[in-house]
């Protein structure tokens, strides 16, 4: 094999792995649940 394919092959392993990384950090971000926001009242007292 030649320099060119052997970089081309890495490079779409590489790619791929980032994907199913991707994939997977979404899922479990998702799996968290629903995100609630902080409640009105706490933000508006000016408290810090």
């Amino acid at each position: 094999m030649d320099r060119g394919k052997i970089i081309a092959i890495i490079t779409g392993i590489i790619s791929i792995a980032i994907a199913i990384a991707y994939l997977v950090i979404v899922q479990l971000l998702d799996f968290r649940g629903e995100m609630i926001p902080a409640p009105v009242s706490f933000l508006m007292s000016g408290k810090f």
